[in-house]
Parts: structure tokens; C-alpha cells; sequence
């Protein structure tokens, strides 16, 4: 595996060995070892996530805040999406900056993000299938996140605003600046 790390400090684009043959495709998306000696840190992954969406559905900025922050690694293993990552960390030198990347079957590319940061990913793809691992179990009381058309954000996410489907929630979230963040 190939392991880059982006303009945000702790958030590495993983690009994994693929094994092809007239059978097929194979390659490891996750080896403990290799991971947590390529970051540098400890990571214990406790729960995984599958997220299923139509193309035009926008999940996200979200994050959860103190001792329930989570970091995630992220892939899309049917579709395309768009993932944005959002750093939170006020003593980063990143911090209040963003990162996008496309993420899709074709590359089998995964995304590591460090605790900290907002996240969100839009589908391009029918049936897009997002899944992800996170080191630390979800807490309702402790979620948290960042409107998606944050004017001090300016993220191009693609797709008109008009063709976007985002959830009640994700309609009303707050802005960095209302956050104080």
C-alpha cells in the first residue's frame, strides 16, 4: 500500500496494492500493522459503517466533538463519490482549511482522517456504497457538524445546489463561524 498524506496534517489518501487476474481483483483494504506503522500513532477500530445513497444525496459536514471524536477510514466499494474533509483542530496548521478527493470502485482508493476534522461526501453515482471504519463508537449527545454551503468554506461540491438531497438536519446545520470553531 502506498500511503500519502495530504495538505491536511494526519489525513493520508491510501492507495492499495491491486492484485488482478482472470479471476478477478484482490487487494488488502486494512492491515493494522502497516496502517498504524505508516501513521506514526495507534488506531483501534471499533465499529463499521455502510452508507448506501442515490446520486445527488450530500451526507455531511458532520463530526463529533470531545472524548467521542472519531477518526474514520473511509472507501467507496460500488460508485463514485466525492469525500471533503474539514480540519477542526485549532492548533493545526490546516486548520479551518478543506480537502476533496474523488473516491471510486475503479481506483479502490481509501482515505484516512485523523480525529478532528468534519466530514461529508456527496454521491455521483446511483447506489453509491460509502463505507467506513471509526475508532471510536457514535454519540448522539456529542454530533455536531457544518453546513455544507459554508460561505467561508467555498466548496465546489460538483453538483448544482438545486440537484442536491441532503436531510432536514443537514439543511440547518450551523456555520463555522456560528460554531465559533
Amino acid at each position: 500500500m502506498k500511503y500519502i498524506e495530504t495538505k491536511l496534517k494526519g489525513c493520508f489518501i491510501i492507495e492499495p496494492s491491486l492484485f488482478n487476474d482472470d479471476r478477478g481483483l484482490f487487494y488488502e483494504s486494512y492491515k493494522k500493522v502497516e496502517f498504524e506503522d505508516q501513521l506514526g500513532e495507534r488506531v483501534d477500530f471499533v465499529q463499521d459503517n455502510v452508507s448506501i445513497s442515490k446520486k445527488g444525496v450530500l451526507r455531511g459536514l458532520h463530526f463529533q466533538n470531545g472524548i467521542h471524536a472519531q477518526a474514520k477510514l473511509v472507501q467507496v466499494i460500488k460508485g463514485e463519490a466525492l469525500d471533503v474533509v474539514v480540519d477542526l483542530r485549532k492548533n493545526s496548521p490546516s486548520y479551518k482549511k478543506h480537502f476533496k478527493i474523488r473516491l471510486s470502485e475503479n481506483d479502490h482508493k481509501l482515505l484516512f482522517i485523523p480525529k478532528g476534522m468534519a466530514h461529508g461526501f456527496l454521491a455521483l453515482e446511483d447506489n453509491t456504497v460509502f463505507v467506513y471504519k471509526c475508532d471510536n463508537y457514535y454519540d448522539k449527545a456529542s454530533e455536531a457538524g457544518i453546513i455544507y454551503n459554508d460561505i467561508d468554506l467555498n466548496i465546489d461540491w460538483v453538483i448544482s445546489a438545486d440537484k442536491l438531497i441532503l436531510s432536514k438536519k443537514d439543511l440547518v446545520l450551523p456555520t463555522m463561524k456560528d460554531l465559533n470553531i
